[in-house]
């Protein structure tokens, strides 16, 4: 398969990815686990959202950095299309600028690292790329300092329990679902090295990458 039919496969997946994980976004997980209401910290999407960290590194993988910026764009355009079909403008643009400059940097640190470990590129791109992800989103959707963008969201900026379980350690409510997406994601970083050491051997680099 040519280079540009699999950037435009990839591209498909990307977007497929960003899609779902906006749509499952809006359901939150129900259960509680030692006493902490999981639907007050996680939703879906932040079990979907992950595949995009894998889908940039099988691309930059087999064709470079640049073709990964390519699929990252594609997802990019999608992701931000719904967002404003779907949401607030403030949570649209939140949602655009997390996905952009975490999937970016996730292709940067993966090129910068691709000739070390077979996991280190990949783990460390989506470590990274995830922490970024998570602080931009939530910062910029719920936190105060970021009221010029959209109105704030009172019931996020209002102080509670960490977790609703830790009465000394009481945060805004956005800081508890950032930290409980985020502990999602972390963890996926992990799991996501089985499909991806998986894929590798076969998904092997069309040429030398050096930039």
């Amino acid at each position: 398969m040519r280079q540009s039919q699999s950037v435009i496969l990839y591209s498909l997946l990307m977007a497929g990815v960003v899609l779902a994980s906006n749509i499952l976004v809006q359901y939150p997980v129900q259960g509680t686990v030692y006493g902490i209401s999981l639907a007050d910290l996680l939703t879906w999407g932040a079990f979907t959202y992950p595949f995009a960290f894998l889908v940039n590194d099988l691309t930059n993988r087999q064709f470079g950095p640049t073709a990964a910026r390519k699929v990252v764009i594609a997802g990019f355009i999608v992701g931000v299309a719904f967002s404003f079909y779907a949401s607030m403008p403030r949570i649209a643009i939140a949602s655009g600028t997390a996905f952009l400059v975490g999937q970016l940097l996730d292709t940067t640190l993966f090129n910068r690292l691709r000739r070390q470990s077979w996991w280190k590129a990949p783990l460390v791109g989506s470590l990274f790329g995830s922490i970024l992800d998570t602080v931009l989103f939530f910062s910029i959707s719920f936190a105060a300092v970021f009221a010029f963008i959209g109105a704030n969201d009172e019931f996020a900026l209002g102080v509670a329990p960490l977790f609703g379980v830790f009465p000394f350690m009481d945060v805004p409510r956005w800081v508890s679902w950032a930290l409980g997406d985020l502990s999602v994601k972390l963890a996926f970083s992990l799991i996501m090295l089985l499909p991806y050491g998986a894929l590798m051997t076969w998904l092997r680099p069309m040429r030398p990458v050096n930039a």
